[in-house]
């Protein structure tokens, strides 16, 4: 476990070193960046939809009291996609797409001995491939969370409208009292750190596969579990320092 952790931070160390030419890597960046938001747009709006939807409706569910203001459960469902829900679901979906992607391509050449080609001819192949994925990580998974933060309120809206459980009036009612911004602060610290750890975690498992197609997609097994396990971890330790 030393030994591995002790490369993964060797490879990090190598990933961010000055680039030989700025253009090539801020292309590789963009491209990456593209491909981790845009590429996962689909999914983590449906599922934030769903998610927001039903998380309302348990609300719901469990205050039906008289005592209780109707208008809690909007505030609770807030709270709840902010700081759990939109940052943990979507990082763990993100691991399985973007993750998985990222330890088979770069296995992939891996074995096919493209990255040694490009050792031979003397660029970064650390720098060249993990850093903009980690950058684009680093980036794209904070404003896809904003998104599934919007999407996920926005579901407990229509739920409200559907189901009659609670008035549309009310949830916004709750939506809309009380708010704390550190819960946003919290989320956007969760996005950030996890996806690092998608891409790091990814690309380090793709960069040391060895032998052939079954051992790629042991690779990106490999990653997608360990950045799940990761992510959970982080999440705890975040938000037992932040709240």
């Amino acid at each position: 476990m030393i030994y591995s952790f002790g490369k993964y931070i060797l490879l990090l160390r190598l990933s961010f070193r000055k680039p030989e030419k700025f253009s090539v890597y801020w292309a590789e960046v963009m491209r990456e960046m593209v491909s981790v938001g845009i590429g996962s747009l689909g999914i983590i709006s449906i599922i934030s939809i769903f998610i927001g939807a039903a998380t309302t409706i348990q609300v719901a569910f469990q205050l039906s009291s008289p005592l209780v203001p109707n208008s809690i459960a909007g505030s609770i469902a807030r709270d709840s996609t902010i700081l759990e829900f939109s940052p943990t679901i979507s990082s763990l979906v993100l691991a399985g797409r973007v993750g998985s992607s990222i330890a088979s391509q770069i296995g992939t050449m891996r074995v096919t001995e493209q990255i040694d080609a490009l050792e031979i001819m003397g660029v970064n192949a650390p720098g060249y491939l993990i850093a903009p994925k980690i950058i684009a990580g680093m980036s794209m998974v904070p404003l896809l969370v904003i998104t599934s933060i919007a999407l996920g309120i926005t579901g407990g809206w229509i739920a409200c409208g559907l189901s009659g459980d609670i008035s549309p009036s009310d949830y916004i009612a709750g939506v809309q009292g009380g708010f704390n911004g550190l819960t946003v602060r919290v989320a956007m610290v969760k996005a950030i750190v996890f996806g690092f750890l998608i891409a790091s975690i990814c690309a380090y498992q793709g960069f040391y596969t060895s032998g052939g197609a079954l051992e790629v997609g042991q690779s990106a097994t490999k990653g997608v579990v360990y950045s799940c396990v990761m992510i959970l971890f982080a999440d705890l330790v975040i938000t037992r320092l932040m709240l």
